[in-house]
């Protein structure tokens, strides 16, 4: 019904809202061209001089994934569409946003995983969003995606404003995963990587497992954090 009441509506760009006439797509050209396409490390997906399998920061400290695939640093006009997407109930913000994402993905896992979020979240906010970029996402690639292998048994503070040691411990033993036979290859998907801390929580339980490579796809990562 929604979806049917949107399309008879006329578009719009969802970020300066002037009307689609000819321009394909959630934006107008115009702002697709703000879209940034920077070159980055493979291993933690931040922005590099040059794209690299590993920058120098991983080569001392590798993080608990793979490799990591985003679309954009979490910056204007990324953040204002995540914003949207997550708390102004803008779903089907999802398979525009994964389209930028998917474009950047060419050995896709043959699992995606969803980052779980607690029941009471959930509630209130109406949906998962990682959920929601998950099958996006999955489809686009042709590949499978369980949105239930890993859940969130313990609700949480917000982790916004918080550094990585204190993410760390506020999601201790917040997840828990099922006893399942796992591909070697599996991805987590989420929207936005700080830190680090969620998903690499989430790795180290896929791992003990028996999960093989473990690579990270989101739509946004936000700059070099310093935890101080």
């Amino acid at each position: 019904m929604i979806r049917s009441i949107l399309r008879a509506l006329p578009s719009r760009c969802q970020l300066c809202h002037q009307r689609l006439d000819e321009d394909p797509g959630p934006w107008c050209r115009v702002c697709r061209d703000c879209l940034p396409n920077s070159s980055r490390c493979e291993c933690c997906g931040l922005t590099c001089g040059a794209d690299t399998d590993i920058c120098g920061a991983c080569l001392n400290d590798k993080p608990e994934w793979d490799k990591l695939f985003c679309a954009a640093d979490y910056d204007f006009p990324m953040n204002t569409l995540l914003h949207d997407f997550k708390y102004r109930g803008k779903f089907w913000l999802a398979e525009p946003l994964t389209s930028l994402l998917s474009e950047k993905i060419t050995q896709p896992a043959d699992l995606l995983l969803p980052v779980p979020m607690h029941w009471q979240r959930r509630f209130f906010r109406g949906y998962n969003q990682s959920a929601l970029l998950t099958r996006s996402l999955a489809k686009m690639l042709k590949t499978k995606w369980c949105p239930d292998v890993i859940k969130r048994i313990k609700a949480t503070p917000a982790q916004r404003g918080l550094k990585r040691s204190q993410r760390l411990s506020n999601l201790a033993s917040a997840f828990e995963v099922r006893n399942d036979v796992l591909p070697p290859h599996i991805a987590i998907v989420d929207d936005v990587v700080t830190t680090g801390s969620t998903v690499s929580i989430l790795c180290q339980l896929l791992r003990q497992q028996g999960a093989q490579r473990i690579d990270v796809y989101c739509l946004c990562r936000t700059a070099k954090y310093r935890d101080i």
